[in-house]
């Protein structure tokens, strides 16, 4: 069954965005009609050179067994595609789970757990919780720093509350953006992270975290961002107090990044994102808006896939109150 796999290039051109989108369903569901073609791709994913024993690391090929269980020949230890993974143990069809991560990566804004249980038929707790699994599986843990010229600041996210602070000393979320800077224009990739506070303990080691030793930092005059020049930085900080130009036109990248943030958490999750899982939500625009420019949304399908095939397994309990980040 792999086999049928093989011509990756097809599939990935009858998902290419832009075509009828009722289409383009259609065929995903003939290509994954149940959950023996589901595991099959799993596992042309998690082994694109064949299988290789997790218990031994040796290459060989299997025996196969019953309920999708994989015998290593050399060892004889029992693996399955699924085992190690976010779909470890779960009692949710393969076809449900693929069809959620084809309706996550392909619709413009991505998906609410509600429109989840609206379209797949599934309970709203099952829903929250594939799309939360999913969101971990966004963050590859080897990717790379931002580089260049990074302009970065802090957005607040949260309701309308009239009478309290503003600013930094707000009880709203505190999210600091990081954004690349493309010449002559454009932006590149996005770092995000939920800071308890503006201070400097909240906002160096985040610089640290996300951008390549000897990259510019751009921030505003901020004196949280003081001690980023001592730590292998250019830091080039904009006073905007002595400028003429607004925030937004000072410090243009940040303040896009941050406007779209805010939109799509209001328009597609209609605002009820809470703060202990903001950081799951700001990882899965970050997984968006860093792809925004592929032009196959089957190759994004795919990249999701093939985090989640090598992402280990999380319990409810790891994400009931929000993830450990």
């Amino acid at each position: 069954m792999v086999e049928q796999f093989e011509d990756e290039e097809k599939i990935l051109i009858t998902l290419e965005a832009g075509v009828d989108y009722p289409r383009l369903y259609r065929e995903f569901v003939e290509w994954f009609p149940d959950d023996k073609a589901c595991l099959t791709y799993l596992e042309k994913l998690r082994w694109p050179n064949g299988f290789t024993c997790p218990a031994c690391h040796i290459s060989a090929k299997p025996w196969r067994q019953t309920r999708g269980r994989l015998v290593c020949s050399s060892c004889h230890h029992q693996a399955s595609v699924t085992s190690g993974t976010i779909f470890e143990k779960t009692r949710i069809p393969l076809t449900t789970w693929l069809e959620t991560a084809w309706h996550m990566t392909t619709a413009k804004n991505g998906l609410s757990a509600k429109i989840v249980q609206r379209t797949l038929g599934t309970s709203y707790r099952t829903a929250w919780k594939m799309l939360h699994q999913y969101r971990i599986a966004m963050v590859r843990g080897e990717r790379k720093q931002l580089s260049g010229i990074v302009e970065i600041d802090e957005t607040l996210v949260g309701g309308v509350k009239h009478g309290g602070k503003r600013g930094r000393g707000t009880s709203k979320a505190i999210v600091v953006i990081a954004v690349e800077l493309k010449e002559p224009k454009g932006l590149g990739r996005v770092r995000m992270r939920h800071i308890p506070d503006a201070s400097g303990e909240a906002l160096v080691p985040f610089v640290c975290d996300t951008v390549r030793l000897g990259s510019v930092v751009q921030t505003d005059g901020w004196g949280g961002y003081n001690q980023v020049q001592k730590n292998g930085y250019l830091h080039q900080p904009i006073i905007l107090s002595s400028m003429s130009d607004p925030a937004h036109v000072s410090m243009p990248g940040v303040h896009r990044v941050a406007s779209l943030l805010k939109r799509w958490i209001l328009g597609t999750h209609q605002g009820s994102v809470s703060t202990e899982h903001l950081q799951s939500y700001l990882e899965e625009f970050t997984f968006r808006f860093n792809r925004r420019t592929s032009l196959s949304r089957g190759l994004v399908f795919r990249r999701l896939l093939e985090q989640a095939v090598v992402t280990e397994p999380v319990i409810r309990a790891e994400i009931t109150h929000g993830y450990d980040w």
